[in-house]
């Protein structure tokens, strides 16, 4: 918690204030990395309040590959509800980069099941890293979530664009 704690307090003494599409406008800083090493905790926020439920739902609906908001709101889970079509769709968002990654050449990458076996075979390696930035498929800003859906889009890009196991 220090070094969220920490972080915060440098977005606030060293932070740029800039505009951002939803028109609240941001304050950050460029290139902070935290790290946790998980064998000492689960690295949660607990300065606010978290809605644990929500937060493993999500995650078990991204590893499932879905990008069907159906399944979430199911579970009375509606952090994605706003940016779905009618019928749940999303886009391309986490899950189907996570489990279903198209290649220019027609392949499909399942980069869960990959950077497993990588760390089974190559414990070592660098290159443990699963992406969800997909540029190909990034929505475009000018229209909503909404309609880049309907255009074969990512409803939003992904907050979260990158994990590396070390």
């Amino acid at each position: 918690m220090k070094a969220y704690l920490d972080l915060m307090q440098d977005v606030v003494d060293n932070g740029f204030d800039k505009g951002d599409r939803t028109g609240v406008g941001t304050r950050s800083v460029f290139g902070r990395q935290m790290r946790f090493n998980l064998q000492d905790g689960f690295p949660l926020v607990t300065t606010k309040k978290v809605h644990l439920r929500s937060i493993i739902y999500e995650l078990l609906w991204f590893l499932k590959g879905s990008t069907d908001n159906t399944w979430l709101t199911e579970r009375k889970v509606s952090i994605w509800n706003e940016w779905a079509l009618e019928n749940g769709d999303l886009g391309p968002i986490y899950g189907k980069q996570w489990r279903s990654w198209q290649c220019h050449d027609g392949r499909v990458i399942d980069q869960i099941s990959e950077v497993i076996e990588q760390i089974r075979t190559k414990p070592n390696s660098r290159r443990l890293i699963v992406s969800a930035w997909n540029p190909a498929e990034l929505p475009d800003e000018s229209i909503s979530p909404q309609d880049n859906v309907r255009e074969g889009r990512m409803a939003l890009a992904p907050c979260h664009c990158l994990f590396q196991f070390y």
